[in-house]
């Protein structure tokens, strides 16, 4: 192939790209929400769409998903629940999800009284 061949051929690649890409054409069948030029994240073997759904225990979930913390509530995607000891009651602290639990209770924590209180 002549170097005129492969300037041909990178500029029809280029061109039929940024047409899928402005288009928004899907790259997989009718249905899925997978879209080329789209941000999207890996589950194990799904993939989803950041800014609706979170991985949360290899599972995908909607942002808005929450679970008890002894008597409070909190996001999974965004927080996470700390068993937080104290004696003679145990407690829990809701704290920013990556924030090591070991940390002792910052601003942002929501202290939460154990659920057989």
């Amino acid at each position: 192939m002549t170097p005129r061949c492969y300037i041909l051929a990178v500029s029809a690649a280029l061109c039929i790209i940024s047409l899928l890409c402005s288009q928004g054409a899907p790259v997989s069948p009718t249905g899925a929400h997978l879209m080329l030029c789209q941000s999207h994240s890996r589950c194990g073997d799904r993939f989803y769409d950041p800014q609706q759904h979170c991985c949360y225990d290899n599972a995908v979930v909607p942002l808005s998903t929450t679970r008890k913390c002894g008597n409070c509530t909190f996001r999974i995607c965004l927080e996470q629940c700390c068993p937080w000891s104290f004696r003679p009651q145990e407690t829990f602290v809701v704290k920013v999800r990556g924030q090591a639990c070991s940390l002792g209770p910052s601003l942002g924590d929501r202290v939460c009284s154990s659920s057989l209180n």
